[in-house]
Order: C-alpha cells, then structure tokens, then sequence
C-alpha cells in the first residue's frame, strides 16, 4: 500500500498543492522530493517561529544551500508569502511548493497566490486505477478513498473523527464561524443534498439559521475543500436548464460518516447518493489531473430530465448517468437519449450496478466499478 504512485505530475516551476486533510500530500512530497527543506507549520514550534520572524525562512534557505523548499499547510502563515515572492521574483532557481488544506485564509489576508507566480495544482482522495488490485468496489463506496482511511486498520475510527478534527482544527481554531453548533448541525443537514440539487431555503429552515449564513457555510465547505457545488451544463443549451448547482462532499467514506441514518432512512438511497458521489470524486480528480483540461458540470431540463454528469473540454464532450440498479431499465437511459438529441457530438455512458457491458441506442451501458478502474488521465471516452 505504501508503493502506491500517485497520478498527480510535479510542475517544473514553484506551486501550491491544495488538497484536504488526510489526501496524501505530505507522503508524495516526501517520496518525491526527499532532500528538500521542509518546513511544518502544524507543529506548534514552528507555526510560532515563523509567525513571529517570516524572515527566518530566507535565512534557513541560505543556511541550507537546498533548491527545493517545502511549506506545509501554508494557510497558517500568509505572511510567509511575501517572503516566498520575494525570492521567487530573484530568480535564484529556488522551486517552492506550498501546500495547504484551506484556501481560506489566504483569501481573508488578500493574498494573491504569489501574483501567478506558482501555478496551482490539487490533490484529490485515490482513484482506483492507482490502487490497481487493491482498489475495491464495495470498500470505496461504503469508505470512501482517502488515503489516511484506506491505510487505516479501523477505517470507520478514522471516519467518525475525520470532520470533528476540521471542526476543532479549522473551523473553531480560526474563528471561521460564531457558532459552531450551528455550522455543525450544517454539515449534517447538507449530508442530504449530497448527489442532489442545492436547496439553501430548505437547509436554513433544518438548521434555523438564515439562508445567508447557510451561504457562507457553503463557502466555508468549499474553501476547506469538503465539499463542492457542480454548475449547470448550459452551453448552446437547446432546451431551458434550470440554474441551480448539485452537491457533493468530496469523498464518499465522508459522506457516510456524517449523513445520520435511521430506521426511516433507505439504505439503497444511502448507498445510490454514495455510488454518485464516488463516481463524482473519481470525475473531479480526473479532471484535474486530466492535460486535456475537462470541466465537469451536470445537465437537467426545466421539466426533470437528467444527466448526473457532463464532462466538456477540448477532447469533446461526454454525458454520464450513474444508477445502483442491476439491471439497465430503458427509463434510466431517457436522460443520456435527452442529451444525445441536443448533443449529438457527445459521448453517452450509462454506470449500472450490473456486470455486463452494453450498447443500447447508442449508449454504452458499463458496470460502475470496471468504469471507474478504466478511468485514467488522458484517457479518449
């Protein structure tokens, strides 16, 4: 598990690595860049050194006489970035990479991401095709892919403490919000648009706060990188598309951990919002990672037809649909056959519960777990 090679290709130049906790950030710069200097801002000794002097650090670079300079969780320290600049703009032929779980920070100081000095890239839970044989289907959806869970020997521990250490740690220790009670019963309370279109009314009436408090706890999520909305696809729309983003949080196995579930809740509607949201996750870091530079959007027209994904860039455009069933139902193919008449161009896939790959009408009907330990960067649909 240890040897696992991650997608992510290293830029040439400096740049910031977002990802959230427990991604694997810190593992591949240490297996990538094993001589470099590195400075942690989580252990308290240094947070306050480099707090205090941000100067200091040009002084360990000179000390040092090493090319490469890693800042972990750079969010905690913004006034390092002037410094970081500074010698960027010197052109000493110093590559520095900055990592962070938060981007929150950042934006509230007004950093600007070192003027464009750094390109940004991010680091997203595993996808199957870099675990290879170890990725399981049914592991996946039921815990997610976060390497810190996938390693762990008691995944759920690790599951059921992963969101209570973003509240002690980020959202409490940085005076994100007044109240935490409130933004804790958000995370839950949002839990229920996981896979589905956003309804901001209906989560402040859950949770008794104002519809603009619930805004800005959505863009805390996403800046904390535990969640995130998918736009509409409306490009050369032929049909009226509603406005409204979908949700999702990042990674299924913390979906899970935080969507309470009771005697009334359906587990195959659990388990179907999972298999969305992991066939999402796999999406987004394809995306990312992808050098034909992919967007991912979602399709639904103004009378309920649906594709769950979209995906648009220079390769072309692919529509995919993503059911628990077994078996393919004609009705579950309305939405891709919908999209196909709009978009002819497109590709239409169909991820099913099933184990046999199909055509029908056009659309290729594949089992969700061979999809997904397919998918890979540069990869033609």
């Amino acid at each position: 598990m240890d040897n696992i090679v991650r997608i992510l290709q290293t830029p040439k130049e400096s740049f910031f690595l977002f990802g959230p906790r427990g991604s694997g950030k810190s593992t591949w710069l240490r297996s990538r860049f094993p001589e470099a200097i590195y400075v942690d801002l989580l252990a308290p000794d240094v947070f306050r050194e480099y707090s205090a002097r941000p100067e200091r650090l040009e002084q360990l670079i000179e000390g040092e006489k090493k090319r490469v300079i890693v800042i972990d969780e750079v969010q905690k320290c913004p006034e390092l970035l002037p410094v970081v600049h500074r010698l960027i703009q010197q052109d000493r032929g110093l590559v520095f990479v900055l990592t962070g779980s938060s981007a929150r920070k950042l934006k509230r100081t007004g950093a600007d991401l070192l003027a464009g000095r750094a390109v940004l890239r991010t680091m997203h839970p595993f996808m199957a095709v870099e675990l290879g044989k170890e990725f399981s289907f049914a592991k996946a959806v039921q815990h997610g892919l976060l390497p810190i869970v996938v390693r762990a020997s008691a995944p759920e521990d690790v599951l059921k403490t992963y969101a209570a250490l973003y509240l002690k740690e980020e959202v409490q220790a940085e005076g994100l919000t007044r109240n935490v009670g409130n933004f804790s019963r958000f995370l839950e309370a949002v839990s229920f648009s996981h896979a589905s279109i956003l309804n901001t009314s209906e989560i402040s009436r859950e949770c008794q706060v104002g519809r603009k408090t619930v805004d800005s706890y959505l863009a805390i999520l996403e800046d904390l990188l535990l969640g995130f909305r998918l736009p509409v696809f409306t490009r050369r729309a032929k049909r009226i598309v509603i406005q409204h983003p979908k949700f999702y949080y990042f990674d299924a196995g913390v979906f899970r951990s935080i969507r309470p579930a009771g005697p009334l809740d359906r587990p195959e509607e659990i388990d179907g919002a999972a298999i969305e949201g992991l066939v999402a996750q796999h999406l987004r870091a394809f995306c990312a990672y992808d050098p034909q530079g992919y967007e991912m959007f979602y399709w639904r027209t103004k009378s309920g037809v649906e594709v769950d994904f979209v995906l648009y860039g220079k390769a072309g455009i692919t529509a995919i649909e993503v059911k628990r069933s077994a078996k393919v139902n004609s009705k579950d193919l309305t939405g891709l056959r919908a999209f196909g008449e709009d978009y002819p161009q497109a590709g239409l896939f169909f991820l099913y519960g099933g184990k046999e790959r199909l055509k029908i009408n056009g659309v290729q009907c594949v089992p969700c777990d061979a999809f997904l330990r397919a998918l890979f960067p540069g990869m033609k649909f």
